[in-house]
């Protein structure tokens, strides 16, 4: 049973790999040097419905994904480059949303490159979705890869901020923040 108090907790991280129709996301719990994979999983809104109302969907699924969990934190794959507009506008406005609900949840809210992500957790920027994916399955000690590598992709997010925590911690004291 995963218990909390009613505000963020700073040991609950919330990893996003925002798109519209396939929302990866992964839920992890750091104590010490342990990390465990609480959720794991996709947000889905169908490709028919029409744009107002797949945003909400996707709204009102990320907005549970915070009550119910409660992260202090929440990574973001950042937008960094599409070749396809029509793509690049659906995962933009997916990612606002995640970004702004995070942030009014008073979540730590960070992006990370997909490059920034791969070297991270894979030690290659160039690394592909499936070593990612072996990656997250062994640092999660998971039975298997996490699949879809959408939710994959997420986890790598959320490990990839508990990797750069204790610095960006560092860095707010050193600033009085």
């Amino acid at each position: 049973m995963f218990v909390r108090d009613a505000g963020p907790d700073s040991n609950v991280v919330l990893g996003i790999d925002p798109g519209l129709t396939r929302c990866g996301y992964a839920v992890l719990h750091a104590v010490g040097h342990s990390v465990r994979a609480v959720a794991l999983g996709v947000i889905r809104t169908p490709p028919t419905d029409a744009l107002p109302q797949r945003l909400a969907d996707l709204q009102r699924e990320l907005v549970a994904l915070l009550v119910e969990y409660r992260p202090g934190a929440v990574a973001v794959e950042q937008v960094f480059f599409q070749t396809n507009v029509r793509t690049a506008m659906s995962v933009g406005q997916a990612s606002g949303l995640a970004l702004a609900e995070a942030a009014a949840h008073g979540c730590d809210v960070v992006q990370f490159t997909p490059n920034q992500v791969k070297d991270c957790v894979a030690g290659w920027g160039g690394a592909d979705k499936s070593q990612v994916q072996r990656m997250v399955q062994a640092r999660l000690g998971l039975a298997a890869p996490p699949k879809p590598a959408d939710a994959a992709d997420a986890a790598a997010l959320a490990l990839c901020y508990l990797a750069v925590a204790p610095m960006r911690r560092s860095i707010r004291a050193a600033v009085g923040r």
